[in-house]
């Protein structure tokens, strides 16, 4: 069993801290993470850009026929 020491650990002064490292440029840093990106092949590209739009399109009809609708329901009940 170690006994409590009334000795508060040594602060360093503040010239004796060490300096952080420079930073990287932010360009530098971005290109170093850009190529850590797993890109897609044209095909994978094409076909997940099809996927896209084609839920867009969907989706879109799908919101424009519920508004026709609620639309049409308010005109046939507020003559």
């Amino acid at each position: 069993m170690t006994s409590p020491t009334n000795q508060e650990p040594l602060k360093k002064e503040p010239s004796e801290r060490k300096e952080p490292k420079k930073q990287k440029n932010f360009l530098t840093s971005t290109f170093d993470e850009l190529k850590l990106v797993v890109w897609p092949n044209k095909q994978q590209l094409f076909s997940e850009s099809i996927a896209v739009i084609i839920m867009v399109s969907f989706s879109a009809a799908a919101i424009a026929s519920v508004s026709r609708f609620y639309g049409w329901a308010a005109s046939q009940i507020f003559r």
